[in-house]
């Protein structure tokens, strides 16, 4: 089984304070775009989120942070959801501002995970740089997640690197532009609106 985590519980500090989720693209929530696409490629559906249930509820599980992980970012949420996994399931994971991920994502996350029996996660690799966030990870390197957090851990990178991940390499740069603040959100727009027949 392959459970499937939106992460969408963040501040959305660079948004100015929005729920980067809920800011909508094209008429319609980041996030939603990102389920449509991601929806079809996991067992189950979970939604990291700490406020703006309502929304979320109609995509998915959500799943808030638990008090111990609270203000720890992403991996907060990843670690909360990490608890409520199946003996030997697998967790994906991909970010609620990422509208255009491919559609092949975690078949072939899945594929480069099991050519690499060593490593407890893969990640997505483009070739402007990778994208920790795009991630399948397997039980053992989450259980680690909560003495990585108490250490003081924060970064998703560090966290896959201390769990020897492996990139998977895709050669689409624009299936993982993100609207990670207004300037970038406006930059989708116009994609959207000049692929418009």
């Amino acid at each position: 089984m392959i459970a499937g985590l939106i992460l969408a519980g963040g501040e959305g500090s660079r948004m100015g304070g929005a729920d980067k989720g809920a800011c909508l693209l094209a008429g319609e929530p980041l996030a939603c775009h990102v389920a449509r696409r991601f929806a079809p490629q996991v067992d189950a559906l979970w939604v990291s989120a700490n406020r703006g249930v309502a929304l979320y509820r109609t995509l998915g599980e959500v799943v808030p942070d638990l008090a111990a992980y609270a203000g720890m970012g992403p991996l907060a949420g990843i670690a909360s959801c990490a608890q409520r996994l199946p003996e030997g399931a697998l967790l994906a994971v991909v970010p609620c501002d990422t509208p255009r991920l491919p559609d092949d994502l975690v078949a072939r996350l899945s594929a480069g995970l099991a050519a690499q029996p060593a490593a407890g996660a893969a990640y997505a690799q483009a070739p402007a740089g990778p994208h920790y966030a795009m991630l399948l990870a397997r039980a053992g390197a989450l259980a680690a997640l909560p003495d990585y957090l108490a250490r003081g851990g924060r970064a998703i990178r560090h966290w896959l690197a201390a769990v020897h991940a492996a990139g998977v390499p895709f050669d689409d740069d624009t299936a993982f532009a993100n609207a990670n603040d207004a300037a970038s959100l406006a930059a989708l727009a116009a994609r959207l609106d000049a692929a418009k027949p």
